[in-house]
């Protein structure tokens, strides 16, 4: 099996933004998002491999036996845009994402240009309703 790598490391965060984020408005964007995701979460920010921003932490394991462990929320300000993990991709979710503003979804996860396009509020609300269903599931290390 190969091994995983997204893992939590002990890489300045700071550093990190400051030297990935392209853009002025992507820093500006996700020094904010810090703010908010560790104030939500009530976890430090933490780099997960080379470009996650992470918080808190949930282990998980498959049927399959696969396992690891993820943060609870996270972001990257990648390169199109910024890359949000907080949500399920559940469809029993998805009326969370109503209201969120302007923004693209992959698979789990939702790219914003930039911060404005979002509502904060429901960005929230979605980070509850993961948080709840990552507790729910999963072991989550608060």
């Amino acid at each position: 099996m190969a091994e995983i790598k997204t893992k939590a490391s002990e890489a300045n965060v700071e550093e990190f933004i400051n030297s990935f984020a392209d853009t002025e408005q992507k820093k500006q964007d996700s020094f904010e998002l810090i703010k908010i995701m560790q104030e939500h979460t009530g976890h430090p920010a933490k780099m997960w491999g080379p470009s996650i921003v992470g918080f808190g932490r949930y282990d998980y394991k498959y049927d399959s036996g696969h396992g690891g462990a993820m943060p609870i929320a996270g972001f990257s300000p990648r390169k199109s845009a910024i890359s949000l993990y907080v949500f399920t991709g559940l469809q029993e979710h998805e009326h969370l994402l109503e209201g969120l503003g302007k923004f693209k979804m992959g698979k789990a996860c939702i790219y914003v240009k930039k911060l404005s396009n979002i509502d904060i509020n429901q960005l929230k609300k979605l980070m509850d309703a993961s948080i709840a269903y990552l507790r729910e599931k999963y072991a989550v290390n608060d």
